[in-house]
C-alpha cells in the first residue's frame, strides 16, 4: 500500500472533519468531546498513514478511531454515565463505518445546530466553518480579521450556549423548516461574500473562503435535494465565482463587469451554474437564492458587456424586490435601472435609500453623477465611499475613479 503524503492527510481532513464531527456528536451528545475525538483520530491517522498507507475508507477509519478513543476516555474517567460507554462499546461492535443515510442525516443535524436562531450570526458563521468546514480558529480568525483569542471566545461561548440552552441536535419540524434553512442558506453565502469581496484588508477577494461556502452549499445540497432555494444559493455563488479570475489584476486593482475579459470566465463553474438554474425553474417553486441566480445567468450569457440582456435583468430584479424589499435590493435594481432609462431615473431611486453607510451606496452614487457630469457631487460620493470601506483594492480603484473626474 503506497504511503500518504501529509498534505493528503490535510485534504482528507478538510474534506472529512464535518463528517466524522457529525456522527460524534449524535453519539456523544457533546460538541467539545466529539472535536477532541477527532482530532485525536486525525493525529493518529498523521502517525499511521504515512507509514501504511490510506485505508480504503478514510471517513470510516477516522470515524471509528474516534469513537475508540472516546470509549477509552470514558473507561479512564469514573464520572462518566456507565450507560453512555455502553451505548460507544455497541457502536463499536458494528462494521467500521456508518450508513451513507445516517451519516448525512448527522450532517444535517448539525448545519442546522450550528445555524440555530439562538445564536448571533457571527457565532453561526464561526461554529460552521470549525464543525462542517474543518478551519482551525486561527483560520477563522484570519479569514475575518478579528483577533484569534475573540474569534476563540466565539466559538467557546457558542458551544456553551448550545450545551447549556439544550440545544437539540435535529433538523427542525416541517413547520419551523423554511425560517431555519433561511438562516443556514444566509450563513453560507455570508462566508461566500466574505471570499469574493472581502470586507476589508489588502486583498479584494478571499479564494479560499469563497471555495469554502461552495463546498458547503453542494454539500447542502446533496443533503436537501428536493430544496429549490439550496440549489439556487449553489448556482449564484457558482456563477459568481466564475468571475473571479476576471474580477482583479496582478496588482489587485478592481476591474468592474463591464470591463472584464469574458474569456477569463470559467466556463466549467458557468454551465453548472446554469444548469441549477434551469432545473430550478422546472421544479418552479421560485425563492430569492433562485432569482439572483437567474439574475447571474444572464449575465453570463453575454458574450460581451453590451450584449447583456437588462431587460431581462430589470424584469428578475422587480421580481426580487417583490420577494424581499430590502433597501440593498433596490441599489442592486437601479444599477439595471441605470442601463435602461438612464443615470437621472437611476439616481432619484438610488437618493431615497437609507444606505448612507454602506460604501457601494455611495460608489454608486458617484458612478451616476459621473455619468451626469455632475462633477463636485461625483468627487463627494467617491470620497464617502473610500471613507467606508477598509478594503484597499476597493479604495484604489475608487481613488482611481475619483482621479479621473476632469
Amino acid at each position: 500500500m503506497p504511503a500518504v503524503s501529509h498534505r493528503e492527510i490535510e485534504r482528507v481532513f478538510r474534506e472529512q472533519y464535518g463528517r466524522a464531527v457529525a456522527v460524534l456528536v449524535r453519539l456523544l451528545g457533546d460538541i467539545d468531546l466529539a472535536e477532541e475525538a477527532v482530532q485525536e483520530a486525525f493525529a493518529a491517522a498523521a502517525v499511521t498513514w504515512p507509514a501504511v498507507g490510506m485505508p480504503p475508507a478514510p471517513a470510516g477509519w477516522i470515524i471509528k478511531t474516534a469513537r475508540n478513543r472516546a470509549i477509552d476516555r470514558f473507561r479512564r474517567e469514573s464520572t462518566r454515565d456507565e450507560r453512555q460507554t455502553q451505548s460507544l462499546l455497541l457502536h463499536a461492535t458494528e462494521e467500521e463505518g456508518e450508513s451513507e443515510t445516517s451519516v448525512e442525516d448527522d450532517r444535517l443535524r448539525l448545519i442546522f445546530t450550528c445555524c440555530h436562531p439562538a445564536l448571533g450570526q457571527a457565532a453561526q458563521v464561526a461554529l460552521t466553518l470549525r464543525l462542517l468546514g474543518g478551519l482551525t480558529t486561527p483560520e477563522i480568525a484570519r479569514a475575518f480579521l478579528v483577533p484569534e483569542p475573540t474569534m476563540a471566545q466565539r466559538i467557546v461561548r457558542a458551544k456553551g450556549k448550545i450545551r447549556d440552552a439544550g440545544i437539540p441536535h435535529t433538523v427542525p419540524q416541517e413547520e419551523d423548516l423554511p425560517e431555519r434553512l433561511a438562516s443556514v442558506l444566509a450563513v453560507i453565502y455570508l462566508i461566500f461574500n466574505e471570499g469574493y469581496a472581502a470586507t476589508s484588508g489588502p486583498r479584494l477577494m478571499r479564494e479560499d473562503m469563497a471555495r469554502e461556502a461552495i463546498r458547503l452549499g453542494r454539500l447542502l445540497v446533496e443533503l436537501m435535494p428536493r430544496e429549490p432555494e439550496a440549489r439556487g444559493l449553489l448556482a449564484l455563488m457558482l456563477l459568481e465565482q466564475a468571475r473571479s479570475r476576471a474580477r482583479a489584476t496582478r496588482e489587485e486593482m478592481l476591474v468592474p463587469l463591464s470591463e472584464q475579459d469574458r474569456s477569463r470566465w470559467d466556463r466549467a463553474l458557468i454551465v453548472e451554474g446554469q444548469a441549477l438554474v434551469r432545473a430550478c425553474l422546472i421544479q418552479n417553486e421560485p425563492g430569492p437564492y433562485q432569482v439572483q441566480a437567474a439574475i447571474n445567468a444572464v449575465h453570463s450569457d453575454a458574450v460581451t458587456a453590451s450584449q447583456t440582456d437588462w431587460r431581462q435583468i430589470l424584469a428578475l430584479y422587480d421580481q426580487l424586490v417583490a420577494m424581499t424589499p430590502t433597501p440593498i435590493v433596490a441599489l442592486n435594481r437601479a444599477v439595471a435601472v441605470a442601463e435602461i432609462h438612464g443615470a437621472a431615473v437611476a439616481l432619484d431611486l438610488v437618493d431615497r435609500l437609507p444606505l448612507d453607510r454602506y460604501y457601494l451606496f455611495h460608489a454608486i452614487r458617484a458612478h451616476l453623477l459621473q455619468q451626469l457630469r455632475r462633477e463636485d457631487e461625483a468627487r463627494a460620493a467617491y470620497l464617502a465611499a473610500i471613507a467606508r470601506t477598509d478594503n484597499t483594492a476597493e479604495i484604489a480603484f475608487m481613488q482611481e475613479r475619483l482621479a479621473s473626474i476632469a
